[in-house]
């Protein structure tokens, strides 16, 4: 029999929260197959068999929180059935036939044991495997763990958040328990009126701490500015059938707006920077954050070196991160470091809006929708151009509103003249 343990996710995460089991318990795994799938703080991680055999023991359910180390499961050699069975056919020494005698004689009592407290125990708190190993080492009392859950369902979560709180939780909780049968949920309070609760991923959950995090520890302002995109749709116009005969990728904006972005930062250093205690760290590279929307949460895989990387290597970089991303396949290398982050709402429709800031990066550059606007072209004479307005947070902490002003203009002024790009980009 061989364990199937967590492994090694990623230096700066210890734990994650099981999303599903790719195989079911009795069903026949190969060596190198899926088995299972674990949703971290950035991407989800399936691990795999690392033997032919039988899955059995699985000690955890979806939804369950398992740290790198733990035991999930078991993986049986050969068909399962004669692993188990083999020894019994052979013949046994007294002693072990003695020990298995007495075996028997615990498994049997232990089952009357069962039905006892089934009998007297109907309303017992339902838990996961986990919960109840944790609870046992706990010493605590299930029915004295308040779930989250909205079916009440214990989660090994609940016991550690029981746990944290002490004897008073320990002598109070009887209390709550007892008020809280008698006085009916919130949900059920209004039946004119129904909720669902639904519990947030790990993912969604460590986005929504970063995302707080990063408006409480950073001076946080936002500039505005508007491009006009006519230059760029000319260029892809003329330059579109061309460039995917010979590149194989569609001419997008995203290119446009990388290229303007690296040329901008190379003015000013400081917006390619981040703080570390008292000092700042001036990154020499550009490793440019586009953030994607998931179906799990939003996810910012990096495009490395971009200001190495041509039109057609920022597109095909960008198509395969983005496909990464829809089919649940990128990794952590995809997403750790990056240096500047570039996020679209244009593509929802969005008009205008203030990026947060991807920590510990200090700017993040916000793109909307282009729409079709009156633009005065002199004192005279007014055309309908396709503008666009894009957006500039960054930390007031080593960012001064004079630089991240003129970076904003360096970008729309690279963004009108496409083919400067080629030279400052």
């Amino acid at each position: 029999m061989f364990d199937v343990k967590v492994p090694e996710l990623a230096e700066s995460i210890s734990e994650g929260t099981v999303a599903q089991w790719l195989k079911k318990e009795g069903e026949k795994v190969v060596k190198g197959e899926d088995i299972v799938e674990l949703e971290t703080d950035k991407v989800n991680i399936e691990i795999s068999a690392e033997r032919d055999g039988i899955l059995k023991n699985i000690k955890v359910e979806p939804g369950d929180t398992v740290a790198v180390g733990d035991v999930i499961a078991s993986i049986v050699e050969g068909d399962g059935t004669e692993a188990e069975t083999k020894p019994e056919a052979e013949s046994k020494p007294a002693t072990e036939e003695k020990a298995e005698s007495a075996k028997k004689q615990e498994t049997s009592s232990e089952k009357e044991e069962v039905q006892e407290e089934d009998s007297k125990a109907a309303d017992r708190p339902i838990a996961s495997p986990a919960a109840r190993k944790l609870a046992r080492e706990k010493g605590i009392d299930l029915s004295e763990v308040s779930a989250r859950d909205p079916l009440g369902r214990v989660r090994t979560e609940d016991v550690k958040r029981h746990a944290e709180g002490g004897s008073i939780e320990k002598t109070s909780s009887k209390t709550a328990d007892s008020t809280s049968q008698q006085q009916p949920k919130a949900e059920t309070v209004n039946p004119e009126k129904p909720v669902e609760r639904v519990k947030m991923s790990r993912r969604r959950q460590t986005i929504a701490k970063r995302l707080v995090e990063a408006q409480q520890t950073a001076a946080m302002l936002t500039t505005f500015n508007e491009v006009d995109m006519t230059a760029i749709n000319e260029v892809r116009a003329r330059r579109k059938d061309k460039f995917y005969e010979q590149n194989g990728v569609k001419l997008g904006y995203m290119s446009f707006f990388t290229k303007a972005v690296v040329g901008a930062l190379k003015k000013f250093p400081a917006i390619n920077a981040e703080i570390q205690g008292d000092e700042m760290v001036l990154k020499k590279y550009y490793d440019i954050g586009i953030a994607v929307g998931a179906e799990e949460g939003l996810v910012v895989p990096v495009v490395r070196n971009a200001d190495r990387l041509s039109f057609a290597g920022i597109e095909k970089e960008i198509g395969n991160l983005a496909e990464k991303a829809r089919t649940k396949k990128l990794s952590l290398e995809d997403l750790q470091g990056g240096s500047f982050t570039i996020t679209n709402g244009g593509i929802f429709g969005s008009m205008l809006s203030t990026p947060i800031l991807n920590a510990p990066q200090v700017g993040i550059l916000g793109m909307h929708t282009i729409q079709w606007r009156p633009v005065a072209i002199d004192k005279e004479r007014m055309e309908n151009r396709p503008m666009m307005y894009i957006a500039l947070s960054y930390d007031h902490r080593i960012v001064d509103g004079k630089e991240a002003v003129s970076f904003l203009t360096t970008v729309k002024s690279l963004l009108e003249d496409p083919e400067s790009l080629l030279l400052e980009g």
